[in-house]
């Protein structure tokens, strides 16, 4: 819990990660159509990443690679970035990336984040700077949280830089120089 009252970092914190329980445990109720409230050794579940890290860290369950950092995806994003839909697979595919790597032993998907980060960067402003607005809004579609407030932040950016070469002012005058000196006599 790096940022504990960030609405970005509690939603990361919900995707769900596949774990294999390495203990049994008892009166947890994790399917509610269950006739027990235990949960066997070597039982596969589904659990949010928050509460599947909590028991990694005591040693009770072991996390899985999640799907969205498979090896389709991989090469998916080998063959062509820009027009992989990264936000149905993890809407915060980067920031979900970096904490899940180290927890999974995946050597591989730091690599993956950074190809397919520089990839997808130059994708992001080049239509930022040029598409239309009807492009613009299909273009938002496949993009990540991250993606989506580069592409705002570049649109923004453009958006000043021509209201400037317009004619803008160019020069603002401080407001303190408006002011006339009192007469010290």
């Amino acid at each position: 819990m790096a940022k504990y009252y960030d609405i970005d970092d509690i939603i990361t914190d919900e995707e769900i990660v596949a774990v294999i329980f390495q203990k049994a445990a008892s009166g947890v109720g994790i399917d509610p159509s269950s006739e027990t409230d235990c949960v066997e050794v070597g039982s596969k579940v589904e659990l949010p990443f928050w509460l599947a890290h909590e028991l990694q860290q005591r040693q009770a369950v072991s996390m899985n690679i999640p799907t969205s950092f498979n090896q389709n995806t991989r090469l998916e994003i080998q063959a062509d970035s820009a027009c992989v839909d990264l936000r149905s697979r993890c809407p915060y595919f980067y920031e979900f990336g970096c904490k899940i790597a180290p927890l999974v032993g995946a050597r591989n998907i730091g690599p993956l984040l950074l190809s397919a980060f520089k990839s997808r960067y130059k994708e992001v402003l080049t239509k930022a700077h040029t598409a239309a607005f009807t492009a613009a809004s299909k273009n938002l579609t496949i993009l990540t949280k991250e993606e989506t407030n580069l592409y705002e932040a570049a649109q923004s950016s453009m958006a000043a830089f021509k209201k400037w070469r317009m004619g803008g002012p160019r020069f603002q005058k401080a407001s303190i120089l408006g002011r006339k000196r009192k007469s010290t006599e």
